[in-house]
């Protein structure tokens, strides 16, 4: 196979970063990865998606990013910022279990993984033991950004007391702090939020553990969820004379403040290279 111009200072700009001035060995993706699983404080699974994605765990690393979701907008920015492990919450390839065999001939896949390919760059899955941690680190993260830390339940941290704040002056706020442009909210406006419960990411509606059903709860907070489940079910509930609310932040903004906050983590035990968050962009937009 005829290798590239390109392909070929690339290869021998990694080689020459892996030869250090003081001897020493240098700082690999898989070296990372070993001070992460170090420092989780929770046992590594065996069945996990939090794996090496694209790239390998010898390569030498230049600088990390870690994000919500690894789209190609965040891997040019990453590699344009001279990070070339990129540290992700969220699938690289479309699917829970990052599985690319049948991608293999989609345009999409193959520009995505080209340069990845071409910048000697790893994507390195974070969600499982990321979640795990005690506290989980998404959850820290949200709270923290929202303001909503000093709320939280201390037996559970994806729940919140409120003095009876009004379910839009919450919302309202809760989309200018993070910035969201295109956030969801059913229930009546001026109803009172005293009891919130959340859950970052997608909520998956399995009866009869249904959150938004808990006589303590008035506001159910998600990423993402199907309309014809929890979203039916709350609009049901209002119909029955029940004072609910939910609020629908989007996937990717109701997990990005804890790949921040995973960004601030990192530091505290890999001090040799630049670290960074980078965001995921926001997929939506509302016309005005």
């Amino acid at each position: 196979m005829e290798i590239s111009r390109r392909s070929f200072l690339l290869s021998t700009t990694a080689s020459l970063a892996a030869v250090r001035l003081d001897g020493q060995q240098p700082l690999t993706a898989g070296a990372v990865i070993q001070r992460i699983k170090e420092h989780i404080g929770v046992p590594w699974r065996t069945e996990t998606v939090d794996q090496i994605i694209a790239g390998a765990a010898a390569t030498p690393i230049r600088g990390i990013a870690t994000t919500m979701m690894a789209t190609f907008d965040v891997v040019k920015r990453a590699a344009a910022a001279g990070r070339n492990l990129v540290i992700t919450h969220e699938p690289t390839f479309y699917s829970h279990q990052d599985t690319t065999d049948a991608l293999r001939q989609d345009a999409t896949y193959q520009a995505k993984d080209a340069f990845l390919r071409e910048h000697g760059m790893v994507v390195f899955r974070f969600h499982d033991h990321w979640h795990a941690m005690r506290p989980d680190g998404i959850a820290t993260g949200m709270a923290r950004d929202l303001g909503w830390d000093r709320m939280a339940d201390p037996s559970n941290p994806r729940q919140f007391v409120f003095p009876g704040v009004r379910l839009d002056a919450l919302a309202k706020d809760m989309q200018t702090r993070l910035g969201i442009k295109a956030m969801r909210v059913l229930g009546d406006p001026a109803m009172t939020v005293k009891r919130a419960a959340a859950s970052w990411g997608y909520y998956t509606f399995a009866p009869p553990n249904i959150t938004i059903a808990r006589p303590d709860v008035d506001l159910f907070v998600v990423g993402e969820t199907r309309e014809w489940e929890t979203v039916e079910y709350v609009q049901d509930q209002i119909a029955a004379g029940q004072k609910k609310a939910l609020i629908v932040m989007g996937h990717v903004v109701s997990e990005q403040s804890g790949m921040r906050y995973c960004a601030e983590w990192l530091k505290t035990f890999v001090p040799e290279t630049p670290i960074e968050f980078v965001a995921a962009p926001e997929p939506f937009w509302t016309p005005s």
